[in-house]
């Protein structure tokens, strides 16, 4: 017999648990959800107050046998599912398989898994908590039946295999509604100035920028314009008319919520948000590190809070003393306030121990898991150090009438840009320190130029700027941010070129379908008001069953003359620039489960398809062809003769054209802990690398 049975989700999970806990305990995984709607058909029965029709998962009734069994011979049985909405439902739904009663002490959650909050959460065993199941279930419920009631609507009416979703129809409507702007857009002239003066006491010319005229602003507008400024400011001394010297704080920013990390991982080291939540929830499970075996290294990752524990915030400080000195620590411990809508369920992401600072685990950890480890790591502890100290200073120069400014920023105290320095969406122009000039100088100017502009418009969207976006309107949820954005990519509703999201023609259809008929479903202070109501029923205030019944009954409706009423809509494809081999028609782009390919546009009479070749201008070891790069079934990247199948020559790792001066066999790039390098292809036998100077990123795909 078992002392006690303790369940969670992932087997890493269990791992990490079962090493903690001891031998009176016996951690088995569910491997996620146990029971879920069906798919194949709508699982609601809308008539008996929505009440949701349930099926154990296929591939998992093996798995739900063997926790039968354990459970069995068990005097104790604890659901360890993580501590959110959907965590709670899973255990709610083992609860129900193995004849649990919910309201006894059978749920327990770890927000961070350390040895120390396991054994003092296993001591705090509750019952399940209802409102939590109920609030899943309204989402769940709530999702199905748009999903369910819209996508046969779209089939018939503009393409089979399309779907629609209460979150993603929202996010691909806001991707179309910024892509319609830019269009829109109607990009206005103007110039700046800029004089470079000579100075006694810089060796570089300070740069100074045309303000306006007798110290008015004025705006610079056509070529005329700005002529007259140049000639007007030639031939006359630049007077230092003024000296403004302003000492700016610059505070350390917040530790990590989901939305934060997603958002910075983006932009620091170019992951997905996908990426992301991948390897961050590999962090929190429990990954191998030495000797010390598996180890939870982040606290829970699905959180908007940014609130901190005040025993980790002890430990940070202290840290923080001893690794960099008392000025860095702050007079009164750092804290931030969240968002007005913040559940604030979960502490925000910290590491769980200090300790393990990242260059120690370099060597235990992949690339990918060492570099996420290490942002959060040092966002924490940044966020836990005393502020920034700049001095700006600001130099006017009167050249005749005409006011010139010239700015620079010097760093008076470091304070936690000592450790990190927060990236940001939007473009900064980075200003240098300006020398020592006395006021009343008189300098020459070596030279005025102007440059013409034109005005931009709004940026397109990348993942990290639509994952701030959608928490910012109060769409979606900590948990629903990268499996939104994942969905619209892989229906082909929005692509993904270079970082930006680009919304495409069947985006902008389906979106204007939905716009003209499910008003509410695309509408983000609708879909914002629809997440408050969630979490009302989350605390209890209000009934998961009404909450649908109010949405279903006009929503219904919209739904039936949307069938009635909208006409069929055909997409033209995309024709590309590659001619079919068989009939000699010009190609067309279409969207697969894997992907973009090449279609004859004389299906059915003509049935030849082709992969879309992207080429990397090295050519094949075996037989001089081209090397094409390739996806497989699972998205990953891979390396091929464009000559498949006279040429077998096939390679994971992208050929660089170069051969091995050690033994002659190509050379391959790989990418390390410390950035990209080349090695012979023959590494069991040869293994010759050649390191880079310019270390680059890595590439989604590695």
């Amino acid at each position: 017999m078992t002392d006690t049975l303790v369940i969670v989700e992932s087997p890493a999970k269990a791992k990490t648990i079962g090493k903690y806990l001891g031998s009176k305990y016996k951690v088995v995984a569910s491997n996620g959800h146990v029971r879920d709607l069906p798919k194949s058909q709508l699982g609601v029965d809308i008539d008996n107050g929505f009440e949701p029709k349930y099926i154990t998962l296929r591939g998992r009734g093996d798995v739900l046998e063997k926790i039968k069994k354990e459970a069995k011979q068990a005097k104790k049985v604890l659901l360890a599912t993580d501590p959110d909405r959907e965590g709670e439902a899973i255990s709610w739904h083992l609860a129900n398989a193995l004849h649990i009663d919910p309201q006894k002490n059978c749920r327990v959650v770890f927000n961070e898994i350390t040895k120390s909050v396991l054994q003092a959460s296993i001591k705090k065993a509750r019952p399940i908590d209802e409102n939590l199941v109920d609030a899943q279930q309204a989402r769940r419920v709530l999702d199905r039946l748009v999903g369910y009631k819209i996508s046969p609507l779209l089939w018939a009416k503009v393409r089979k295999g399309l779907s629609a979703g209460r979150v993603q129809s929202v996010a691909t409507r806001i991707i179309c509604d910024r892509e319609q702007e830019i269009m829109d857009f109607e990009p206005e002239e103007y110039w700046t100035i800029t004089a470079y003066l000579r100075s006694q006491y810089s060796k570089k010319p300070i740069e100074a920028k045309f303000y306006g005229y007798n110290g008015e602003k004025t705006d610079v507008k056509n070529e005329e314009e700005a002529n007259s400024v140049i000639e007007k400011s030639k031939g006359v001394p630049f007077v230092l008319s003024d000296i403004k010297k302003t000492e700016k704080i610059r505070h350390a920013p917040a530790p990590f919520t989901t939305s934060s990390m997603l958002q910075e991982a983006s932009r620091k080291l170019g992951l997905t948000p996908k990426m992301t939540m991948s390897l961050a929830q590999q962090l929190y499970e429990g990954v191998e590190v030495g000797s010390k075996g598996s180890v939870g290294l982040i606290t829970y990752i699905r959180t908007d809070s940014v609130r901190v524990s005040a025993e980790a915030q002890a430990m940070a400080l202290d840290f923080i003393k001893n690794s960099y000195g008392d000025k860095y620590v702050p007079s009164k411990p750092n804290i931030y306030k969240g968002r007005t809508n913040a559940q604030d369920a979960h502490e925000a992401i910290r590491p769980t121990n200090l300790l393990l600072v990242p260059s120690m685990l370099k060597d235990s950890l992949k690339s990918g898991l060492y570099r996420l480890y290490k942002l959060i790591y040092e966002r924490f502890l940044a966020s836990q150090m005393v502020s920034a100290v700049f001095e700006t200073t600001q130099y006017s120069f009167n050249a005749g009438e005409c006011t010139y400014h010239a700015n620079g920023v010097k760093t008076v105290f470091d304070g936690y840009t000592k450790l990190y320095t927060e990236s940001s969406d939007d473009a900064e122009e980075k200003e240098g320190t300006l020398p020592d000039v006395e006021q009343g100088a008189s300098l020459e100017a070596e030279d005025i130029k102007g440059v013409k502009h034109m005005t931009q418009p709004p940026a397109r969207y990348t993942e990290a700027s639509l994952v701030k976006a959608l928490e910012e309107k109060g769409i979606g949820r900590p948990s629903t941010y990268s499996p939104t954005i994942s969905t619209i990519i892989e229906r082909g509703y929005v692509c993904r070129e270079k970082k930006q999201l680009l919304p495409t023609e069947l985006g902008f259809v389906v979106t204007q379908l939905m716009k003209d008929n499910f008003k509410d479903i695309v509408d983000v202070t609708f879909t914002a008001d629809m997440e408050e109501k969630l979490d009302e029923v989350e605390e209890g205030k209000k009934q998961w069953r009404k909450v649908i019944g109010d949405f279903y009954g006009p929503f219904e409706q919209s739904v039936d003359e949307a069938f009635k009423n909208v006409e069929h809509v055909k997409i033209p494809d995309e024709v590309s620039d590659v001619k079919c081999e068989k009939c000699g028609a010009m190609m067309v782009y279409k969207v697969g489960r894997f992907g973009k390919f090449l279609a004859c546009p004389n299906y059915p009479t003509c049935k030849n398809t082709k992969r879309i070749v992207e080429k990397i201008n090295v050519k094949c070891p075996k037989c001089g062809a081209d090397i094409i790069k390739l996806h497989n079934k699972k998205g990953r990247a891979f390396y091929g003769c464009e000559k498949y199948p006279e040429c077998d020559f096939v390679s994971w790792l992208k050929p660089t054209g170069e051969n091995c001066p050690k033994c002659g066999k190509y050379m391959v790039q790989k990418i390390g802990k410390n950035g990209s390098y080349k090695q012979c292809s023959d590494e069991e036998n040869c293994g010759y690398v050649l390191r880079m100077q310019n270390k680059q990123k890595a590439e989604d795909e590695e």
